[in-house]
């Protein structure tokens, strides 16, 4: 067989808190759905947002991403396509979603923060306060 390659990468916004659920051999299954947003010019000119929703599904995931991926949190994910059709009312459907790969997840916002965004509250946390005055802040870049 020849090469071949099935690969996603995305950063995005969580749109809803992950549900975590078990298969009967007591697998872990965590589902969410993300955001991706690209921006591009219109016949006029002007910029329009396009935002993409994607379907995540990740097996075997620990319980710190129980309470990373709510919604509103950035996340990375890799992994890969996947699509399934199955049959309702006599209708062919099909569905898309991306398989995480195990290492796959990396939330992207500090533990704990919390801040209001234009998708809900996002997964973050204020940074520590330093007593000691920043040698940065002479840097010229």
């Amino acid at each position: 067989m020849a090469f071949s390659l099935n690969k996603v990468m995305l950063i995005g916004t969580l749109g809803r808190d992950s549900e975590t659920s078990f298969t009967t051999s007591n697998v872990s299954v965590t589902k969410f759905s993300m955001a991706t947003e690209h921006s591009r010019k219109d016949k006029d000119g002007n910029w329009q947002r396009e935002t993409t929703w994607h379907n995540i599904v990740a097996f075997g995931l620990s319980d710190f991403f129980k309470d990373a991926l709510k919604k509103g949190a950035k996340v990375y994910v890799e992994g890969r396509l996947d699509y399934q059709r199955y049959e309702k009312d006599g209708q062919t459907k099909y569905f898309t979603s991306i398989i995480a790969d195990f290492n796959g997840i990396i939330p992207l916002d500090r533990r704990g923060e919390v801040s209001e965004t234009s998708s809900g509250a996002a997964f973050t946390q204020d940074a520590p306060e330093s007593s000691e005055s920043s040698e940065a802040d002479d840097l010229p870049f």
